[in-house]
């Protein structure tokens, strides 16, 4: 029987950096995925697929110079799925290859099959070639998550779809239901109506991406409903069937039928924990196959980990890989630093959205005396240059400490853009930094400047 110091199960995001972090300390490791192919749903199914999908839909679209040569230029007249499929294969291909690479580069033994726990130190993997037991001091679950079921929506693969289903679709459909205003169904929602299919999105909230700064979901709706989508809010699917002639129809609770060519059933995702065997490890997961962590991510087994999306929210790939570094840095006593607060989100719509710190809502239920500064694309010459004139960027300051509390922006670009923010507020700067900083010219980052600025020249008022 082989013994590792970190076994590692999943080679997404967090799988990986919580496997470099352990070889970089010096420790005998290994890796076991369970498809043929390394990157887990991250750069498979997910993450790098849906944003190459974005892109691709952007260019082909002529989305971001429609306001420059007119709401009919596009660069392609009838686009296909084979068409963004194209640029996604690429891009798959060599991020797969990056990953071996750098696997490879830290001595890291990587194995393939189904891993199940025999007890909490021993793990076996199952594959085609048969079955091999292992040992190990530090076992690492990072097996991400699976798209979630619902006995209502019956998915054929075909017309009604999940999030991993829908680079597998043979067409572009003239109308199409999203059942889900999570990040995966309104990223998708927006890739397609940008595309001009007439979406329908159904949520059962209020209101969209409820984490998010209000103003900025106010703003992507607004623009949702310019690209003709169809939101039913506060609405819930009650049943979906497929029609004789190939058609979708979806029940709402509310009695109301909608149409359409296709269906994708967004509605969250659970943990990829059933083969796992946890009870074996002395580990249970909720009924969403979430695992509970504490602070270092130690599960009820001091020596097993858990990180990425198998163990919940925010679910991104930029904070997975964090949390797979620092669960290897926790369990062989490296000194590691991080603060979950500072983590930036960027939601992949279009327009991006992307944000760091608190919300408005936040502060205002926690009586805090803050004031707002906006910047618009429109208003800076970048704006114009790019032709996106829907963009925005708000800061939020303390009025007293004029320390930075938040940033959020919507608008291409936003999610890099945001990194300016992201610093400041890590050095507890203040509104007066972007005042006194010079940013070259024409840019977006100038956006700062104006919003300090809008927001000071508030509190000269009071």
């Amino acid at each position: 029987m082989t013994t590792y110091d970190l076994f590692v199960i999943g080679s997404g995001p967090a799988g990986q950096r919580a496997a470099i972090q352990g070889a970089k300390s010096g420790k005998r490791v290994a890796l076991v995925e369970k498809r043929e192919v390394l990157g887990g749903s991250c750069i498979n199914s997910g993450t790098i697929p849906s944003k190459t999908m974005r892109e691709a839909v952007l260019h082909l679209s002529g989305y971001q110079y429609q306001n420059i040569y007119g709401i009919n230029y596009r660069v392609k007249e009838k686009i296909s799925m084979a068409d963004l499929m194209f640029r996604v294969q690429h891009v798959i291909k060599t991020e797969i290859d990056v990953t071996q690479a750098q696997l490879s580069r830290n001595g890291i033994e990587v194995l393939t099959g189904a891993a199940s726990f025999i007890d909490p130190h021993h793990i076996k993997v199952e594959n085609s070639r048969g079955t091999a037991e292992f040992e190990a001091g530090v076992i690492v679950i990072a097996t991400g998550t699976k798209p979630a079921v619902s006995a209502k929506v019956p998915i054929n693969g075909r017309t009604i779809i999940n999030s991993d289903q829908v680079l597998e679709m043979a067409f572009v459909p003239k109308t199409f239901i999203v059942v889900g205003g999570g990040v995966i169904g309104v990223e998708y929602t927006c890739m397609f109506a940008t595309l001009g299919v007439r979406v329908i999105l159904v949520e059962k909230r209020p209101r969209l991406l409820e984490f998010a700064d209000s103003e900025m979901v106010e703003a992507l709706s607004y623009h949702l409903r310019d690209h003709r989508v169809t939101m039913r809010l506060n609405e819930e699917v009650a049943s979906v069937e497929e029609m004789p002639d190939g058609t979708v129809v979806a029940t709402l609770q509310s009695n109301k039928r909608i149409s359409g060519d296709a269906l994708l059933y967004a509605v969250g995702r659970s943990g990829n924990v059933d083969d796992l065997n946890l009870a074996a490890a002395g580990i249970e997961a909720d009924s969403r196959g979430r695992i509970a962590v504490d602070s270092e991510y130690r599960t009820k087994q001091p020596h097993i980990f858990a990180v990425g999306d198998v163990i919940g929210f925010p679910s991104l790939a930029s904070v997975s890989m964090e949390q797979g570094r620092m669960a290897a840095a926790h369990a062989f006593g490296s000194p590691v630093k991080s603060n979950p607060e500072y983590y930036p989100y960027g939601i992949y719509t279009i327009p991006e959205i992307s944000f760091i710190g608190k919300t408005e809502e936040q502060l205002t239920d926690e009586d805090v005396p803050y004031e707002v500064g906006v910047a618009y694309y429109r208003e800076i010459a970048r704006g114009q240059i790019r032709g996106d004139t829907t963009g925005r960027l708000k800061l939020i300051f303390h009025r007293e400490t004029r320390k930075i509390l938040g940033v959020h922006i919507i608008g291409e670009g936003a999610s890099e853009l945001l990194h300016i923010g992201q610093a400041v507020i890590i050095l507890n700067g203040t509104v007066d930094y972007f005042v006194n900083t010079v940013f070259n010219y024409p840019t977006l980052a100038e956006c700062y400047k104006a919003a300090a600025f809008n927001g000071l020249n508030k509190l000269a008022r009071l």
